[in-house]
């Protein structure tokens, strides 16, 4: 399996040494490079090819909002995950709407910050609950993320299947999930989604041309 190239860009050699090591123990990621500053960060993006950067925005030299910014318009192929100490209120919503692909604070555990740097290399973007809350009230149409995009894996696919027409019971037998689950997890779609019921779901998939339009 070819490793997926991995950027790793944080000031503290501790947290590089700890990035490295996690993603040691996985068969499909690798960090190739490393950088310890905003310049640093700017030279090896140039230098080489990257399914993904994990950056920290708070970093010397140029760093925050303005450092993704300027990643952003040289290299548009890198999707760039933040991994930093700042709670999500503080910078992940403008963070996302600068060019980042996810956020994580470096409170995560090591099983999250792997999940999420897989999400983002291969083209997903990754916020967990409290960030899609903060972008939604913050403004959707101000991000080029798609309310689809902030959706877990297993809310996709809960999501999926209810614009088919599946019922709860229905999509819980299939998952061997409780029905009581399904519907935490449709309440949690239509929240993050910023819709009110499976008609707005529907017409949602059609527009964005995630269902079929011949089955309703």
């Amino acid at each position: 399996m070819e490793k997926r190239r991995v950027l790793l860009a944080d000031d503290h050699a501790i947290i590089r040494d700890g990035v490295r090591q996690i993603l040691s123990d996985t068969e499909d990621l690798e960090v190739a490079g490393e950088a310890a500053n905003g310049i640093e960060v700017m030279q090896r993006i140039r230098e080489g090819v990257w399914h993904v950067l994990v950056l920290d925005i708070s970093m010397p030299g140029r760093g925050g909002i303005e450092l993704i910014r300027m990643i952003r318009d040289e290299r548009h192929d890198v999707p760039i995950l933040v991994l930093s100490m700042h709670q999500e209120e503080q910078y992940a919503v403008r963070a996302l709407k600068a060019g980042a692909q996810g956020y994580v604070t470096k409170e995560s555990d090591a099983d999250l910050l792997v999940s999420a740097i897989r999400k983002v290399a291969n083209g997903g973007v990754f916020v967990s609950d409290k960030v899609a809350e903060l972008m939604v009230r913050s403004g959707q149409s101000a991000c080029d993320v798609a309310p689809h995009q902030l959706l877990s894996d297993r809310e996709y696919q809960i999501f999926g299947k209810l614009v088919q027409g599946r019922g709860l019971s229905e999509i819980a037998a299939e998952l061997s999930l409780s029905v009581k689950t399904i519907s935490t997890h449709k309440t949690h779609i239509l929240h993050k989604m910023g819709l009110a019921n499976n008609a707005e779901l529907v017409r949602y998939a059609i527009a964005r041309g995630l269902a079929d339009p011949g089955q309703y």
